[in-house]
């Protein structure tokens, strides 16, 4: 179904009132400028891996400053981050154990107990009014997205469960083809794009205001969802192939474009490998480097396989991509699907230690919009990059579901 046709090319009304104009006249800085853009309009990130970071290490208080990892409270505030969608992950192995749908369950509880233990700080988003009231009130808010549909576990009723716990977007499948859909990760791609009970689970979550994410899944699976879907979708966390040749987790020119036609939104994925070519060589060749050692029969224990990857790093500099192919990745985008279908998807926390120079956390922000500035974008189209466009696609997928006898679940 093509749904250019509800595409708005302005903020949403249900957005205009939230944003307010910057008066006329000219910025007297460019940084300062950035600033005041970062801190008026909204910005929703619509992947940070939070949670898997707090489950692997109990001991930090992202309500603070931390050390390590991407993201806590003052460089959220520092970036002007309004919205994160927090990744409730599950494992590939996890999901095969046949434990996806507790892991799931105790991440949520998670981001639900920093919620409420810092409710100066964090809320819980379940709906696009919530994370507008957030910001109002000076909040961060936390919608939550599933990455690896593994805990629905075949069952629709797992699928209503998760609704109600706030989940509103599901990633279909990670890093192993799943019981929805085959993996662009995965050589077994048993399903030949989507499973019988994914394209099931597709009209179920177009009925129910969950969002589909396609990054992750083939491009089988991608044009059988664009094919299916009755609302647009998203892939939440994902950048071009053009830029990164046979690296099929990326989108094709002709997939940006179809999903421009959709209605939906890519939030463009800012870890390294996602952006520049010589990235994903390095990742190919340090891969290549560890397997070799494995195949020469090198054990698991041994200091030259658990200490391998600081190794290679320190002998083989890593090549950081930097502010400016994320702009290329925005720009070309842009020019495949429009204005009103791209968006951030930074992956942080996500994606290690590849982060591009100038975007290396979350009080970034502001660099990408001094970018965006620097290369001709006018206030409005920003405001449609940061927040705007994934705001418009979920409110749809809202207004459908409502539709369907479904309203939106509201946490405020």
């Amino acid at each position: 179904m093509n749904h250019r046709a509800l595409a708005v090319t302005a903020v949403t009304p249900l957005l205009l009132s939230a944003c307010v104009q910057m008066p006329a006249g000219p910025a007297a800085d460019s940084a300062d400028r950035a600033d005041a853009l970062a801190q008026r309009h909204l910005i929703v990130d619509t992947h940070i891996d939070v949670p898997y970071r707090l489950y692997r290490n109990n001991d930090v208080d992202v309500s603070r400053a931390t050390e390590y990892g991407d993201f806590d409270y003052p460089r959220a505030r520092a970036g002007s981050l309004d919205a994160l969608f927090m990744s409730i992950y599950v494992p590939a192995d996890v999901d095969a154990a046949g434990e996806a749908k507790a892991f799931a369950e105790d991440l949520i509880d998670g981001v639900r107990n920093l919620t409420t233990d810092h409710e100066e700080k964090f809320a819980l988003a379940t709906c696009t009014t919530d994370v507008l009231t957030a910001k109002a009130e000076g909040l961060i808010a936390m919608p939550l997205g599933m990455e690896n549909g593994g805990p629905i576990a075949g069952d629709l009723a797992n699928l209503d469960h998760f609704r109600e716990r706030g989940i509103r977007y599901i990633t279909l499948a990670h890093s192993r083809s799943n019981h929805i859909s085959d993996s662009s990760y995965d050589d077994d791609e048993r399903w030949g794009g989507l499973s019988p009970f994914g394209r099931e689970l597709v009209a179920a979550m177009n009925e129910r205001g969950v969002m589909i994410d396609v990054s992750h899944i083939t491009d089988d699976a991608f044009w059988q969802v664009i094919e299916l879907s009755r609302t647009p979708v998203i892939a939440s966390h994902s950048s071009l192939r053009h830029f990164t040749p046979g690296f099929h987790r990326n989108m094709s020119d002709d997939m940006v474009r179809a999903l421009g036609d959709n209605g939906g939104v890519i939030q463009i994925n800012y870890g390294s490998g996602f952006l520049t070519r010589e990235a994903r060589d390095y990742a190919d060749a340090m891969s290549a480097a560890r397997e070799a050692l494995v195949a020469a029969g090198v054990p698991e224990e041994d200091p030259r396989l658990t200490e391998f990857s600081a190794r290679y790093r320190a002998e083989n500099p890593y090549p950081y991509a930097d502010l400016d192919d994320v702009l290329d990745h925005i720009d070309r985008a842009v020019r495949l699907a429009g204005i009103d279908h791209v968006g951030l998807g930074s992956d942080y926390d996500g994606v290690g230690d590849t982060l591009p120079v100038g975007l290396k956390d979350a009080s970034s922000y502001p660099n990408l919009v001094a970018g965006l500035l620097r290369r001709g974008y006018d206030e409005a189209e920003i405001a449609k990059i940061l927040g705007g466009n994934l705001m418009r696609v979920w409110h749809e997928v809202e207004t459908y579901a409502a539709e369907s006898g479904y309203p939106p679940l509201c946490h405020f």
